[in-house]
């Protein structure tokens, strides 16, 4: 089946499921039905029948209406990580209305009035662990194989480096939006840690917010800029103001590489995306660096000038070039 056959038929199964069992247990559900919990399992809020159906099928509508138009739009599932996002939000997702919906009736049922319905809390963890299990699951069985090697003629060429020559490249970009975010978390953190010292603030306060801030800060730190260097070393991926942590890769593990344009859209947003073998490092859209290790796996950067960056590499890798370049062209 194609996958606008595949997305069709579950999106249809799962409406079905949304208005048939609910239509079919009607009798032993009061009217109208508990739809909202305090932060115990006794419900604050009601809705009638009808409406509670018609809100879970719209839920989905809504969900399966981008999922289907991702399917219409065949360009966008030509890639691994495209498609392993795309399977498994489809299926996670769906699972994931399913879940509530049952977990909603299964409250509901045989309860003379909506206020008697009960909700137990084991319901909650059960819903999200089957659609996150769900969504990993149908995300690696619908990946497919590795992305393909671009055609030779799209392949950036080579550089002719001669005997005695070194080259080097270095690149680097940064997001200011990210690196905003940095600056915000590391004044709020300074604040609260000030508010707690003079005794302003609770202590439960800052114990709440203490985590959140440190981990915007350290989230922004480390993925509001990226550079990247290419000798005949390898390829160092630097992260951050200080270009630290540093990935490296040598050219030993590296197949072809290629510029390409990539947008946060395609990967999932902003920052690191994906699993090994299908990473990216999106700091912002555009250009992007792809190195195709020889196992099959890839890794995309964002990073200007990246054809030159590729062209060198290219040139560098073990049988693709000449295995002692050396002098010194320096591009940044």
């Amino acid at each position: 089946m194609t996958p606008r056959a595949i997305a069709a038929s579950w999106g249809l199964l799962v409406a079905a499921l949304l208005a048939g069992v609910p239509l079919a247990l009607r009798d032993r559900l009061p009217d109208p039905l508990a739809t909202h919990w305090s932060d115990g399992s006794v419900p604050d809020g009601s809705m009638s029948f009808t409406v509670h159906v018609l809100s879970d099928l719209g839920l989905w509508a809504l969900l399966w209406g981008a999922a289907f138009g991702i399917a219409l739009y065949g360009r966008a599932l030509q890639r691994r990580l495209s498609r392993m996002y795309f399977w498994g939000g489809l299926f996670g997702g769906g699972v994931f209305v399913l879940g509530v919906a049952a977990s909603s009736l299964a409250a509901n049922l045989d309860a003379p009035t909506w206020s008697d319905a009960r909700m137990p809390g084991w319901h909650v963890a059960l819903v999200l662990g089957l659609a996150a299990v769900t969504g990993a699951l149908a995300g690696r069985l619908g990946r497919g194989g590795p992305d393909q090697r671009p055609p030779e003629g799209e392949r950036p060429p080579s550089l002719k480096l001669g005997p005695g020559r070194r080259s080097v490249w270095v690149g680097r970009v940064s997001n200011p939006w990210l690196t905003g975010l940095t600056a915000v978390s590391a004044a709020g953190l300074a604040a609260v840690a000030l508010l707690s010292l003079t005794g302003a603030v609770e202590g439960r306060t800052v114990t709440s917010a203490l985590p959140a801030l440190a981990l915007a800060l350290l989230a922004g730190v480390f993925t509001s800029s990226v550079s990247v260097r290419v000798t005949e070393d390898g390829v160092a991926i630097g992260f951050g103001p200080l270009g630290w942590p540093v990935r490296r890769i040598r050219l030993s593990q590296i197949d072809t590489a290629w510029a390409e344009t990539r947008y946060p859209s395609q990967v999932g947003g902003w920052g690191l995306r994906g699993f090994p073998g299908t990473a990216t490092i999106m700091l912002r859209g555009g250009e992007c660096l792809i190195l195709r290790y020889r196992s099959g796996g890839q890794l995309a950067v964002s990073i200007d000038d990246a054809a030159r960056a590729a062209s060198l590499i290219n040139a560098l890798v073990p049988d693709r070039g000449p295995s002692t370049p050396s002098s010194s062209t320096r591009t940044a």
